[in-house]
């Protein structure tokens, strides 16, 4: 009986949460934005208010989440995150990962969905922080270089979508090629869900039976040397995905 309370709780903790997280978008992208455009004319102050102003309202909705009970989390040795031009990448179990990254690094950039910038409620904020779009070909990477170097953090998930319960990740070799041409080390975040909720094919109202709990552990870095004296870059980060793979397969 206990159980099915507690679970009726989250499901409906869960859709306040998420009705919570749009409407904030709403007013974020219909007042927040205009009135950031309208005050400060200079685009990198504009960029970094806007991300600013992300990385605190996903503290707030992550917070929010734990307060009424629909999730516990810990981030572990969340200090190596305090450091700027990394790129960070981590393995994608869940919908709201991005969400949880976000809002532990206060200067992320990050590569999404080129639809997303349409979309009415995130839309109009991602357009402001000047997040990476997807469908920018091969000046993706270039972009993604060039933004490491200017001391943002970059997040990015190598697999470039949710994995599906039950199947193998697939790597894309996206997040390979920018470190491997960037010359840039990786910093990889292991994210793990037990229970796990929000998972890709499930939708939001299907809580688990009891209250998951996310960790988030942030690991060493992934010296990138070793790959660079492949000599080719092409093969070196072929070899480089490899690796991720089975380190993340691990997690």
């Amino acid at each position: 009986m206990l159980q099915a309370i507690d679970r009726g709780w989250r499901v409906v903790a869960s859709g306040l949460g998420f009705a919570t997280f749009g409407l904030g978008g709403v007013v974020l992208g219909g007042i927040g934005v205009p009135l950031l455009h309208l005050l400060v004319r200079d685009r990198a102050r504009r960029r970094t208010f806007a991300r600013k102003a992300i990385h605190l309202g996903f503290r707030v909705f992550v917070g929010w989440m734990r307060l009424f009970g629909v999730l516990r989390y810990e981030v572990i040795d969340q200090w190596r995150l305090e450091r700027r031009g990394l790129l960070v990448l981590a393995n994608h179990p869940t919908l709201i990962d991005v969400v949880f990254l976000i809002s532990v690094i206060p200067n992320a950039d990050c590569v999404v969905r080129s639809g997303l910038f349409h979309n009415p409620f995130i839309g109009a904020p991602a357009r402001a922080a000047d997040y990476l779009s997807n469908d920018s070909g091969a000046g993706l990477v270039e972009d993604c270089i060039e933004s490491l170097r200017a001391g943002n953090n970059l997040v990015m998930f190598p697999e470039g979508t949710r994995t599906r319960p039950g199947q193998p990740m697939s790597l894309q070799r996206g997040a390979a090629n920018i470190a491997v041409r960037g010359a840039r080390d990786i910093t990889p975040v292991r994210i793990h869900c037990d229970p796990l909720m929000l998972p890709k094919g499930r939708p939001w109202w299907q809580v688990p039976p009891r209250r998951p709990h996310f960790t988030i552990r942030v690991e060493e870095d992934i010296a990138i040397a070793p790959f660079l004296a492949e000599g080719e870059e092409a093969r070196s980060a072929r070899e480089l995905t490899r690796v991720l793979h089975e380190y993340f397969e691990t997690s």
